[in-house]
């Protein structure tokens, strides 16, 4: 009898612990959404489930195709002949820069001199120097074509608008970079080591003051410079002195190199000038410098990014 009735319950056992089990699938069954079953369960407090690879892919490449969509209709509205180039992702590691062969002086440890950013890719670097002139209308084009540029600021001719700079500062998303031109533009390797180090410090000590951040760059007037030169510039917070390795106009260019021709990481110089100074504006200038280098398959990328 005691054995029959131990049989009678352990039926009883399996039979539920059987249903509890359907249950159990059932209810995972019904987890998902409707018609999907097995779909993964939203997270606690009703959100979505994590996007897949496929799905940022494709959300990549839309936002890609829009972009560039933006940046054709900003390049026809400006008149140039070619939709500029998408730059590559920044480097995850900035290449070492050192100075350039012949560039050197005798000191030791001074801030690299140099004309091209050591890479391979297809990239160059847009620099404006002064800052005598101040046209709205650069503002515009650079941030409606979303091209990256950088400008070394001398103080002589900046001091009638400092709020120029300031919008420019601001204008791209990434920002504008204001870097170190001195204070008054003069030949540095007539003055004296202290009178340099007034010339270069004081533009950092403007700079700072009027948008916020000590350059760590800097560009002698005229790319003229000594030993003394690097050494006062070091001794006020400069990393590295970018020169440039071709010069954009309205209407030309002038090459450094002996085959006329852009090199991957090499640096654009051009300046703050109008008609009063050249034959074209501002954006006759851009649009020159920028069909240049599309049409040779450049892209113009940030040089903070890799400097």
């Amino acid at each position: 009898m005691a054995k029959g009735r131990s049989r009678r319950v352990l039926g009883a056992a399996l039979l539920v612990a059987a249903l509890a089990s359907t249950a159990a699938c059932s209810g995972d069954s019904g987890s998902g959404s409707a018609g999907s079953p097995g779909a993964p369960a939203p997270a606690a407090g009703g959100q979505a489930p994590a996007k897949t690879a496929a799905q940022l892919a494709r959300e990549k490449k839309a936002a890609l195709a829009k972009r560039r969509a933006v940046r054709a209709a900003a390049a026809k509205k400006w008149g140039l002949r070619l939709t500029p180039l998408e730059a590559p992702a920044p480097p995850r590691t900035k290449p070492r820069i050192t100075t350039r062969k012949g560039f050197e002086t005798d000191g030791e440890g001074l801030p690299p001199v140099f004309t091209t950013v050591p890479t391979k890719e297809k990239v160059v670097f847009l620099t404006i120097d002064d800052g005598a002139e101040k046209d709205p209308a650069l503002l515009r084009m650079m941030s409606e074509l979303d091209i990256p540029y950088s400008a070394f600021l001398s103080d002589y001719v900046i001091g009638d608008d400092y709020g120029y700079f300031a919008k420019m500062q601001r204008s791209r998303p990434e920002g504008v970079s204001l870097h170190n031109h001195t204070l008054h533009h003069k030949y540095l390797p007539g003055l004296s080591y202290a009178q340099q180090k007034r010339e270069i410090c004081g533009m950092q000590d403007v700079i700072e003051k009027k948008y916020g951040k000590r350059p760590e760059l800097f560009r002698p007037p005229y790319g003229n410079y000594n030993e003394d030169t690097l050494r006062a510039a070091k001794s006020c917070g400069v990393k590295a002195v970018p020169l440039w390795a071709s010069e954009a106009f309205p209407d030309h260019m002038e090459w450094r190199e002996w085959d006329r021709d852009l090199h991957p990481g090499d640096i654009v110089l051009t300046h703050f000038r109008g008609e009063e100074d050249w034959k074209g504006s501002m954006p006759d200038m851009i649009r020159r410098a920028m069909n240049v280098i599309t049409a040779k398959g450049y892209a113009v990328a940030r040089l903070e990014d890799y400097v």
